[in-house]
Parts: C-alpha cells; structure tokens; sequence
C-alpha cells in the first residue's frame, strides 16, 4: 500500500522552498508514494504542479505565513478528510499544528540560514521554542549544516534533525554557436568574460560588494559584463549605485529571468556574497551542473557548496576586494580555471543531484512513519 503524504507550502511567489518542491514533486517514486499538495490560493507554484498532474488543494490564510488560527481548522479538515500518514510542511506552523491535531506524522524543513533572535537563542526564550518545535515535529529537515545548527541554537532537538542538501536537476550544456546567440542576445562582446549573480534584491544578498568588486576589476581592464539577475526591495539602490559609478553598460541588472539556464551557459564565475541569510544556492548547485566555479561569501551554506580551491574559493563575507581578487584569478588562471571547473562537475554530480535529495527525504519520510527518527 502507498504512503500517502501531504506537501505544504505558504508561498505565493516561487523561491527557493518552492524550488526544491518542484523538484521533489518530479522525482518522487509514485509507485511508493501518493502524494498531494497544500497550497496558499493563487500561488505561483501551482501551474506548476498542476503540470506534474499532483493534485492541489488551495486554502486560504495560510498565504506567505507561517501561523493563522483560522487556517488551522480548515488545514485539520483536509489532513481528517485524507488521513495522510505524513504531512511535511515548509514553512507552516498552522499546518503543522493541524497535523499533530489530526494525527499525522510530522516532518517540517528549515530552508534558510540567519542568525536566530535573542529571544529563541537564549534563557527561557530557547526552552519554550524548542519544546514547541520539537512537539510539533516528529522529523526535521535542515538544507545545510549551518541550517541545522541555527535548529539547534534554538532549542530544537538535534536527534530530530537530519541534514539533506538540496538538489536539483542539472542543466544541459549548450553547443558553442548556441552560445554565441545567447552572448549576444545579452549584449557580451567578443572577447568579454561573464559573471553573474543570480539572487533576490535584497541587502543581505550582498549585491553592494558585487558592484564594488566589479568596479575594482573593470578598472584593472579585465573586459567583462556583470549581469545582477533577479528582483527585489535594493532595485533602485542597486541601479543608482551602479549610475555613480558610470557603469551603466558593464554592470547590468537584467530583472526577473525566466529561463536562468541560459545565463548560466554564458556565465564564466558566478558570485554569491550573501552575508545575512543564505542556505544552499540553487543558483550555485545549477551553475555547478555547468562547471561553472563560483566565488562566495564564508556565510550560512555556501562553505557547503564551494569548497575552497576545488570548486569555487570561499571569502570573508561583505570583502568586495576579496571577491575581486579571487575572480580575477580565476578568469587569468586557464589552468586553474579548468580545474575548478572540472570539480564543480564533479562534486555536483556526487552530492547535489534532484536524485539524490529526493531519494533521502523518501528514506527519511519512511523512517519517520515506521516510527524511527
């Protein structure tokens, strides 16, 4: 008989939650499985899913938040209807109140890395929010080492944690005159190298460091295009920065980009600077798939992702000098370059593939209804 398991998510937008459950919604075994999702009403997600023929129940008030009392009785009437023997949650604490309520098994993931609040790190404030995550948890989820410490700092139990990376599906390697379409439909001249970063517009990504490392190799001569891709609340600062520095044509800002994969064939480095949340990059797993090595910030997941001198080089966090230094290396380096390259290759297919992140939350979701964990 199949294990029937209810996926929740709160997200209306698709980030990187929404990410890693598309990419488990695709690479589940069926033929194990019965799977169905929860979603807020109108999310972005559900096309999606709709797609992968999952069925979708939308609900309302659980929409990009974690508690609201009311949804908690119409979460419980769903879990009571289909009697799931697991219900895994992302972000949801009504959902996860509903499941206990109910009596589902309940595993919850932790998707980011930030420094945890005074409040649930210390004292009495620690005590009761581990003892509230761990009643409402029979399994948690961290998606980096760092996640899980953060868990831990906070009280919950580290016996309940089990650490599984994200992964996702690798991306496909286009031919050189491909390339060559993509570069110039991006505006990157002959002879230019490419480095991107690809994350949301927000101060913690870092994206002040990016220009300013940018900037330090532009004025050295290295003939290169910088593309900022994604959306956010820094947009306006980022373009103004960017307008004082008069590197309007060098340094661009692309908005939201559909087809990522395509920036990515052209990309020669990619940068991740985050130095406020962070926990294991997408951005970086998919370039990595490429062999496309990576400079990034010493915060939250990225040291377990790059590892210094074979797939990438970690650096100090907020050092846009460091992060110029460790670039301009790799761009001049072709032998080092082709190495790191070829380690980003390699280390991707052995610890970051969709396969391999979904066949250890099946594993785990096994274990957690059998009564283990």
């Amino acid at each position: 008989m199949k294990m029937k398991i209810i996926e929740v998510s709160s997200d209306t937008n698709i980030g990187g939650a929404g990410k890693c459950l598309l990419t488990l919604l695709k690479n589940f075994d069926y033929d194990k499985f019965d799977i169905k999702v929860v979603l807020p009403r109108n999310s972005l997600l559900k096309p999606q899913i709709d797609a992968l023929g999952v069925p979708v129940t939308e609900v309302d008030g659980i929409a990009d938040k974690s508690l609201d009392k009311d949804a908690i009785g119409k979460l419980k009437k769903i879990f009571k209807d289909e009697k799931p023997d697991l219900v895994h949650t992302h972000a949801s604490m009504s959902a996860r109140i509903a499941a206990k309520l109910s009596g589902a098994k309940i595993v919850y993931t932790r998707h980011s890395v930030f420094p945890p609040s005074k409040k649930i790190s210390r004292g009495v404030g620690k005590i009761i929010n581990g003892a509230v995550n761990n009643y409402l948890a029979d399994s948690v989820i961290a998606v980096a080492e760092a996640a899980k410490e953060n868990l831990t700092d906070t009280g919950v139990n580290g016996k309940k944690i089990t650490v599984i990376l994200n992964g996702v599906d690798g991306l496909t390697n286009v031919s050189a005159l491909k390339r060559e379409k993509i570069k110039k439909s991006f505006g990157v001249k002959t002879g230019e190298k490419v480095i991107s970063i690809i994350a949301r517009l927000n101060e913690v990504k870092g994206h002040e460091y990016f220009i300013d490392a940018a900037d330090m190799l532009l004025k050295k001569g290295i003939k290169a295009k910088f593309f900022i891709a994604g959306t956010g609340d820094r947009e306006e600062i980022l373009k103004e920065k960017i307008k004082e520095l008069g590197r309007e044509n060098e340094i661009i800002l692309t908005g939201f980009i559909t087809n990522v994969e395509e920036l990515l064939n052209i990309t020669d480095v990619q940068i991740n600077a985050s130095f406020g949340t962070e926990a294991t990059s997408l951005a970086l797993l998919e370039g990595m798939s490429l062999g496309v090595p990576a400079v990034v910030s010493d915060f939250g997941g990225n040291p377990g992702v790059i590892s210094d001198g074979e797939n990438g080089f970690v650096v100090p966090k907020c050092d846009a000098e460091a992060l110029a230094e460790k670039t301009e290396l790799l761009l001049k380096d072709k032998e080092l370059y082709k190495r790191l390259s070829a380690g980003a290759k390699e280390i991707f297919n052995r610890r970051f593939t969709a396969e391999a992140m979904t066949r250890q939350t099946e594993e785990l979701y096994i274990k957690t209804i059998k009564g283990g964990k």
